[in-house]
Parts: structure tokens; sequence; C-alpha cells
């Protein structure tokens, strides 16, 4: 198979021979005409090589190398910039941002093709043998407000952490509407808008790492705020994927809040997901809503290739409530597991700025969040 090159310049002339002289030489070439292009085409299929301009109108060379290499996906490319630019510092700024090799106009097309056949041939040399592997995610999600996702995906993730004995990351996909920094009383709790207002080529894998703040309790997390001006950014879908696909190369699970999804495209975000958890509780209007939500999803074949986790928050008397029964019998679905109402330990998790797992780590609700987390866990797939 036929190796294959993109060839980045915003000189029309430029492309058109350098791409005649490697096409006749074998390789299939691809083409760019600034840096934005660039990564986007680098970001959607997979090149050998890149033979990458300096100057150019949207962003430099080394800006383009910078993230491209900040990308998982496209970090190990062979990154060749060929460029009028030949004084030393340039030269040194190159290799400073990550480039292979570098090479100034004018040249010669046999020492180019040389240059591009010796750098394949390191590149090929130095291959890892082993490719990364994307984590397991999960959304969480309820049919309306007040359900508590949040909680249930932030205590779930600690305990889930806990008996991984892993970094979990979790993460708030609700701009506007979060709600962990304040509980937790953490800084952060803008980064996630502060991802979704960069192009999408901008959100690097790096750049998501830094958004994520460390906890004692074995959490990473990406928080939102409660900032309504921050509503609009439901939009920003692409972003959106962009973040969980990093995510996923940080981290061997991903909890994601979704709480009462208002997100557009919602869908599209949930195709990376292996496991949707859904919250209801025992009430006639949540479990209808419930069932309108599972119709929804399964509407947009979204269980087809992945499993669905029915949890029930039972707070309130028995006397008025659904029986746990009657809820599968509407549902249809068995109930992964039930957690008990405790409104004291809620109190105090509150007042501490804690987790609620952690006030009373034997009580019953605590146990109960050791039991689903133990039941999440047998659905990974080990390695």
């Amino acid at each position: 198979m036929a190796e294959k090159i993109l060839v980045v310049d915003d000189d029309l002339e430029t492309v058109r021979l350098v791409s005649l002289v490697l096409q006749r030489q074998g390789y299939e070439v691809a083409t760019a005409f600034n840096g934005e292009e660039c990564i986007a085409k680098a970001g959607a299929q997979v090149f050998d090589l890149i033979l990458l301009d300096v100057m150019m109108p949207d962003m430099d060379g080394y800006q383009v190398t910078r993230i491209l290499r900040g990308n998982p996906q496209t970090a190990s490319v062979a990154i060749l910039m060929f460029t009028a630019k030949s004084q030393v510092e340039d030269k040194v700024a190159g290799y400073e941002c990550g480039v292979d090799e570098y090479l100034a106009k004018p040249v010669h097309p046999a020492e180019l093709v040389a240059r591009i056949k010796a750098l394949l041939t390191r590149q090929k040399k130095a291959a890892p043998a082993v490719v990364e592997k994307s984590g397991y995610s999960i959304a969480v999600m309820a049919p309306k407000g007040g359900l508590g996702a949040s909680t249930l995906t932030l205590n779930l993730g600690i305990n889930l952490a806990r008996q991984l004995k892993k970094e979990i990351i979790a993460a708030e996909f609700r701009p506007g509407h979060g709600t962990w920094a304040y509980e937790l009383n953490l800084s952060g709790q803008e980064n996630l808008s502060n991802l979704l207002r960069y192009k999408p080529i901008a959100i690097t894998n790096d750049a998501v790492e830094r958004a994520l703040i460390l906890t004692t309790y074995g959490l990473r997390l990406l928080m939102a705020s409660q900032n309504l001006d921050e509503l609009r950014l439901v939009n920003a879908v692409e972003q959106f994927e962009v973040v969980h696909k990093n995510l996923l190369l940080l981290s061997p699970v991903v909890l994601l809040d979704f709480g009462h999804c208002t997100l557009p495209d919602y869908h599209r975000l949930l195709e990376p997901c292996k496991e949707i958890i859904v919250i209801t509780e025992p009430y006639p209007l949540s479990v209808k809503l419930t069932q309108l939500l599972i119709e929804d999803l399964n509407k947009k074949a979204l269980f087809s290739k992945r499993r669905l986790t029915v949890v029930l928050f039972n707070r309130m008397r028995s006397d008025v409530s659904l029986t746990v029964t009657r809820v599968r019998e509407l549902l249809g679905l068995e109930i992964a597991q039930t957690i008990l109402p405790s409104p004291e330990l809620a109190y105090q998790a509150g007042m501490q700025n804690v987790p609620f797992i952690q006030v009373q780590p034997q009580s019953l609700p605590a146990k109960q969040y050791e039991q689903l987390a133990a039941t999440v866990i047998s659905h990974i797939p080990e390695g």
C-alpha cells in the first residue's frame, strides 16, 4: 500500500509541483492550503508524513505542529517542515515545537524525495509496538431534573476509583448547571466552558488534561459552573465530541454527567459510550418520563451496542411511592440498584463540602453505591 503524505502550503504552485514529484515516486498525496485545513485532515485520516510550510495566513507551521503533537491521534505522525525560513533560529524553533526534519526552500526534487524516504524509514523503525487504548465511557442521565444524576456520578466515580485502584475521570456535561465545584469547594468550575469556547482543532489532549481537577478521592473532575451565560454552549456539539474523545484517552473509565439532558444532538455525544445509566424514582410521573427517555434512546438505536443500567432513587415514604416490582413492570427492565434516602447524610455532606459517601462510609446508602460500582465493573471488558 502506498504511503500517504499530506502536503501543506498556502502557495498553490508549490503544492502542485511537490504533489506531482511525490506522486511520481508512488506516494499517495493529499493537500491542504492552511493550518486549520491541515489539522482537520490529519485528524480525519492517517498520514505517514506531513510536509508542512511555516508561513501561512491563519496559523503558522509552528502552531500547527504543537497542535498535532498535542493530539494523541496525530502525535506520532512524521512532520517535515519545508519552508523558505532558513535561519538557524527558525530551524531551532521548528525542532523545539516537535518537527522531525527541517528543509529550507528551494531544494532539488531529488533531495526532497531522499529526505522524505529517510524520515519515513526512521519512523517505521521507531513505531511503537502498543496502540493506546480508549477508555470505557459511561453516561448518566435522568428524565427530569432533581433526580440526583450529579450525586450518583460523583459518588459512583469515587467507588469505581477505589475498587479499580485507578484514577477515574468524571465530567459535568452540563454547561451552566454544574454543582461539583460548589459542593466540594473546588476551583475550576469554568474549565468545561473554557474548552467549549475553543475551535475543535485546538482542543488537544494536553488542553483537556490541564482542565481536569485532581481530588483526594481518586477522581479527576472536569467541572461546569452555574453561570447561566454558559447555557449557549450547549450548541458546541463538535467541541463536546472532541473533549469526550480526549477524556477517553486519559482514563480507563470516564463518567459523564448529562443530568436532564438538554444538549442538541445528544445522541452524537453518546456514540462513544459503552453504558448508559438512567436514573428514575418510584413516582408515576417520573416512571412515565423515564419510559419516554428510553423510547427516545431506542429510536436513536443507542442500545444496540450499549448496556442500559437503571438505578432507582427511592427518596419517598413507601406508602406514597410505587414498589420496586411495580417500577420494574412498568419499565419492562431490571433495576440494577436501589439507593435509599438519607437526608441527614446529605445535609452533613453539604456542610462539610465532601461527597455523600464520605460522611458515613459504612452507612446503607454508601454500601449501595459500592454495590452499584461492583455491578458496573462487571460490565467493563478485562484488559
